[in-house]
């Protein structure tokens, strides 16, 4: 290592502790320890353009320690990025561009929220998979334009987090050669030495998941060490690489270093001044950097206009001989949809009851044949949630050929290499499972809502009426607890052409979806006496207007109880009662509504609502009020055939019918009572 390399290692270090100590709030201990590998990396392998993050042939690099955010924060300002040194001050601020945990879409230049242990890592093999993908996609004999790597920083904690597990695994399995995970190995966490919890052979592990190791011993100072484990790692066409990198946490902090205190909470402003004495810099500068090291950063500007400049021309020749893929790539990168990718959309006629996995299968399949960037796979299940591409072969992480990705049972992975595909770009990802796994899966889907990633959840068996696998099957509280994340969008459709509309909702959304699928046949409901499927797209709309007159009172439902709401206002309706049936598809979509559509779905002056829902009741009071019901189910399943288990927990005709009338019945003796309390004598008889 020579002077110039140690000046801008300690940059980086000073000026991470300087940010940490101004906010008194952050970790200062892995920007310390890991700055030699995060300047060799940079300076060195990494691919990328800061005056245009977006370069879609950049390589990627992920800090999935996120905690250590003031590490890319500082390599991103040095190197040239919009990240001012107004923005480094801001660091932890209300409104700063320079969060605590890397947020995507806040600062510029950077690929994926991170901060939640082993999502990054993870959402870097979807970047990998990504890349293999639209390599095989795109690149033509003597036209490259697709080939890059994906880099990410791991932490301990990385490490230890399952999800890492699962992702690490599935990369080995497919080979995802140009993958390169960089260990920050400091052997201590928050609250400790590792060695109280974690001791295995993290080597081992790798490498019996099919992944080439290679160990620095002192990654504080080897910088030639680590540069030559980055060239090494590149060489191998099928297999990913762990770069252990043995560092000590606090590196420089004469009191901190090597200890817990030096992970999660500022140095000190004495601290902080004899580390900077420690690491030769002048103790009574703050937010300093010299002039030779931001030179040397900078140079990053001019290597990477010219590796662009040069991918650019490759790119424009390419084009020109192939200028119905070039339309494809302005869609793919671009997320926009053909023309006529819709046409063709299976439709189906009333009559025959039909699953709306099944439905949803055939739509999907439909619209991959006009989309070719919409590409995923299932946790083991494609068999039953119907999502398997029919017109395409499996993925071929070699290669990149094949649509289909077989994630085996990793729901938690396959959520978050789902994230890093659709953050990547250029690819439309999709996911399926059975709904009561998306327990695994939702730590991604909450980062997938918070980074507005248009990643496509398919979630089958979505009730008791599941059936005989029994209450570990069967979702109770899922359809409420995924309602509760912003900026995600749940759909239960209620029969096959709704979910024909589901799946064209979903590609037209730029965040996730969440499309929620039965695995038993419900009826396909007559669109000549209801209004029509594509009613979905407004969240709910009034699917049964009440006979002779203004309605007393609103059935509301969703999926499959939207066919016992039916069946209940014809009973009612025989006894001369005006009832009305509003569908619900979507909560959210019917929120974005203006009010004077969501009141001609829900009319203020209905007061009597009942709604109904396989699922749990909690928030469906915000629907239905005070003076409604709901009938739904807060307990857990029961293994029985499902039409059994929707008779015994209350999901029929004859039980909607009943909440109606006791609920106008409750209605009536309330006004009752208030007339009589208005037309009472208020005086008490005296004078």
């Amino acid at each position: 290592m020579n002077d110039l390399d140690m000046l801008c290692i300690n940059t980086i270090r000073t000026l991470s502790i300087d940010a940490v100590q101004k906010a008194n709030s952050g970790h200062p201990g892995l920007p310390l320890d890991a700055a030699p590998m995060g300047y060799v990396l940079w300076q060195r392998h990494l691919k990328h353009n800061p005056k245009d993050p977006h370069w879609p042939d950049r390589d990627r690099f992920v800090l999935s320690g996120g905690h250590g955010s003031m590490l890319l924060y500082s390599l991103l300002h040095l190197t040239g990025y919009d990240l001012t040194m107004d923005d480094i001050k801001s660091f932890r601020q209300w409104n700063s561009r320079t969060p605590g945990h890397p947020e995507m879409r806040r600062t510029p230049g950077l690929e994926v929220t991170t901060g939640p242990l082993g999502q990054g890592n993870a959402s870097a093999v979807g970047m990998a998979i990504a890349e293999r993908m639209l390599a095989h996609r795109f690149n033509r004999p003597g036209h490259t334009i697709i080939d890059h790597y994906t880099f990410s920083l791991l932490s301990d904690g990385d490490m230890m987090e399952g999800v890492s597990s699962e992702a690490a695994s599935i990369a080995g399995h497919l080979k995802l050669g140009k993958l390169i995970f960089l260990y920050d190995s400091n052997k201590v966490s928050l609250d400790g030495p590792t060695a109280t919890t974690f001791t295995e052979d993290v080597a081992k592990r790798y490498e019996a998941y099919g992944w080439q190791v290679f160990t620095i011993k002192d990654g504080n100072t080897d910088v030639d060490g680590i540069d030559a484990a980055i060239r090494n790692a590149k060489e191998s066409p099928t297999r990913p690489s762990l770069i252990i990198v043995n560092t000590t946490i606090g590196y420089g902090s004469p009191h901190k270093a090597g200890t817990y205190e030096a992970h999660g909470t500022p140095l000190g402003d004495e601290e902080v001044a004899l580390t900077k004495q420690a690491l030769g810099w002048d103790s009574q500068k703050t937010f300093y950097i010299p002039d030779e090291a931001l030179a040397h950063f900078r140079t990053a500007i001019d290597r990477g206009r010219r590796a662009q400049d040069d991918w650019q021309q490759r790119f424009d020749a390419w084009a020109r001989e192939f200028p119905d893929l070039a339309d494809e790539w302005r869609h793919a990168w671009n997320n926009t949809l053909p023309d006529g990718w819709d046409s063709g959309m299976p439709e189906f006629p009333a009559g025959k009851p039909v699953a709306t996995r099944s439905a949803g299968g055939k739509a999907l399949n439909a619209i991959a044949a006009k989309v070719p960037w919409l590409v995923g796979g299932d946790a083991d299940l494609s068999t039953s949630t119907k999502t398997r591409l029919q017109d395409s072969d499996d993925f071929d992480g070699r290669t990149g050929a094949g649509r289909n990705i077989h994630f085996g049972v990793r729901e938690h992975a396959m959520g978050a290499i789902a994230n890093g595909m659709a953050s990547h770009g250029g690819l439309r990802p999709f996911v399926s499972t059975f709904l009561v796994f998306s327990d695994y899966m939702r730590p991604a889907v909450r980062l997938a809502a918070l980074s507005e990633l248009p990643v496509i959840c398919v979630w089958t068996h979505d009730s008791v009426g599941l059936g005989e696998d029994g209450p570990t099957h069967q979702p109770i509280e899922h359809l409420t607890s995924l309602r509760a994340i912003p900026n995600l969008m749940v759909v239960r459709p209620s029969d096959a052409n709704e979910t024909v509309e589901a799946w064209r909702f979903a590609m037209r959304q730029r965040m996730p979806v969440a499309l929620i699928l039965s695995r038993q046949n419900l009826p396909v409901l007559d669109r000549s006496i209801h209004p029509p499927a594509a009613m979905l797209h407004r969240g709910a709309y009034v699917l049964s207007e009440a006979l002779h007159g203004a309605p007393e009172a609103s059935i509301i439902a969703t999926g499959s109880e939207v066919h016992v709401a039916l069946e209940a206002k014809q009973m009612l309706e025989r006894e001369g009662l005006r009832v009305c049936v509003v569908a619900m598809p979507c909560w959210e979509a019917f929120e974005r509504q203006d009010q004077p559509y969501r009141e001609s779905v829900l009319p203020p002056s209905v007061k009597v609502r009942v709604a109904v829902e396989a699922g749990a009741t909690l928030c469906w009071h915000r629907y239905v009020g005070e003076e409604g019901a709901i009938i739904g189910i807060d307990q857990f399943g029961a293994s029985a055939p499902g039409e059994v288990n929707m008779v015994k927990f209350g999901f029929t005709a004859q039980h909607v019918a009943d909440a109606v009338r006791e609920a106008i019945r409750k209605q009536q003796k309330a006004a009752e009572r208030g007339l009589q309390t208005a037309g009472s004598d208020p005086s008490d008889g005296s004078d």
